[in-house]
């Protein structure tokens, strides 16, 4: 059984991670190294274990957080579908049992907002997770936050936090913004299909998802 250590451990997917991290620098985008995959990983992992999914279930999401992004290496257009398939090869080559890397793949292929859907349970984790981790400190140079309202609303962002309520029915995404940075309609301007792909991975597990920023709520 390939593991989650087993994965963070393999020197190939290191060197894929760090290279489609470079690759991403040089297109000008935020941080998708080690803090990013790992965020989402664990965070995918925690969600699934708290919806009450099996324990290796919780292991795939982990797994698949962590690979998910690995197709930027190849081109940033797409990512999600060259990341599936980078990580059947890898997977495969590693011994996982063809049903498992089939969610795994199924998950990495479908986590961007412009062809993504939540088609298992580990890819509503991962879509929940990712689109969940905007933080000041993914930003590269502040010097560029004046010209790129990617970087200016990942800046803007003070705190940020994703909650889980069963009970309630609801898994919330909760954000501080510094609005002298950024108002809160930039946030929405760039990032409205990724809310709108989480409400739809919300769904996927009879929830609803909510946005809160700056205490009011948005969704």
């Amino acid at each position: 059984m390939v593991t989650f250590a087993d994965v963070k451990k393999n020197e190939e997917i290191k060197i894929y991670i760090q290279n489609a991290d470079q690759s991403m620098e040089a297109l000008g985008y935020t941080e998708h190294a080690f803090a990013h995959v790992t965020k989402t990983a664990v965070l995918a992992g925690s969600l699934l274990k708290d919806l009450g999914q099996d324990a290796r279930t919780v292991e795939l999401g982990e797994i698949a957080g962590y690979m998910h992004d690995i197709g930027n290496l190849v081109n940033r257009s797409d990512h999600a579908h060259s990341g599936a398939l980078m990580a059947f090869r890898l997977l495969k080559d590693m011994g996982m049992d063809p049903k498992e890397v089939a969610i795994v793949m199924a998950a990495i292929g479908n986590h961007d907002e412009s062809t993504g859907f939540p088609v298992n349970a580990v890819a509503a984790a991962i879509i929940l997770a990712d689109k969940s981790d905007v933080r000041r400190s993914r930003v590269r140079c502040r010097e560029a936050i004046a010209q790129d309202i990617h970087d200016r609303v990942n800046y803007a962002v003070e705190d940020s936090s994703l909650s889980l309520n069963v009970d309630a029915g609801a898994v919330v995404l909760k954000l501080t913004i510094d609005t002298e940075i950024c108002p809160v309609m930039e946030y929405f301007e760039i990032f409205l299909d990724r809310m709108l792909l989480c409400r739809r991975a919300a769904a996927f597990f009879s929830l609803n998802f909510g946005l809160i920023i700056n205490e009011l709520k948005l969704l």
